[in-house]
């Protein structure tokens, strides 16, 4: 694969033989931007679980304390007084079974996380295979199915990210952008990793944490030292 000029001059800020703790690391990842926009800082962590099984499997969320920096657009399924209070909340979209049509004929999808009262998780199955694969279906692991609506649209808008294993077995997620103070970058990691440890299956034997990478959008990876984490 064919790397252009910018990225080559970015990777000679790392040592590849070298595992940085998430400081530094934080610290050549904003060096290393170049990009004519707000690149996301993304960390990807590779696990030692095999999601195969029921029992290593690992989703949740977490509230980063600064936020993502992107704004947020939420859906809503919700009825009656709930839809009230939702749109009350902030919420950018309400409504009930009206929208499965929109969704699925229309291919309406402008929005990026879903949330829906119990009741309602009915209506919203019926938008598995849609909303299935985009990973936008509400769950309860993920705070998105509630009754109480208004303090998830709350933790959502204030920098809620939800986190589970991809095929591969890592964890995909952002923590800010590149515009962030670097403080504010090692708030959201140490809050992210946090959590992640947490969540640790405990049928997962041996090493949890194989590799931690940290990187911008368009900016090469760079390792961290998984020890430091344990």
């Amino acid at each position: 694969m064919k790397r252009g000029k910018k990225y080559a001059e970015a990777a000679k800020l790392i040592d590849r033989t070298n595992l940085y703790d998430a400081n530094e690391a934080i610290a050549i990842v904003k060096k290393a931007a170049s990009a004519k926009f707000d690149e996301t800082v993304e960390v990807h962590i590779r696990t030692g679980c095999d999601g195969r099984h029921a029992d290593q499997q690992i989703r949740g969320a977490v509230v980063l304390p600064h936020g993502t920096g992107k704004t947020v657009r939420v859906l809503v399924f919700a009825k009656n007084a709930k839809a009230d209070e939702a749109a009350a909340a902030g919420a950018d979209f309400v409504g009930a079974e009206e929208l499965v049509p929109k969704i699925q004929n229309e291919g309406w999808l402008d929005f990026d996380v879903v949330v829906a009262t119990p009741d309602m998780m009915g209506v919203v199955g019926r938008l598995g295979r849609v909303l299935g694969p985009k990973g936008l279906m509400p769950n309860p692991k993920a705070g998105t199915v509630t009754m109480d609506v208004a303090k998830a649209i709350a933790d959502i808008k204030a920098g809620k990210i939800e986190y589970r294993l991809d095929k591969t077995n890592i964890i995909h997620v952002p923590i800010g952008k590149v515009s962030f103070t670097e403080e504010q970058l090692a708030d959201n990691f140490q809050t992210l990793i946090s959590a992640i440890i947490k969540a640790k299956p405990s049928a997962v034997k041996g090493q949890f944490l194989k590799s931690v990478t940290l990187t911008s959008t368009m900016g090469p990876g760079i390792k961290l030292n998984t020890a430091k984490f344990v």
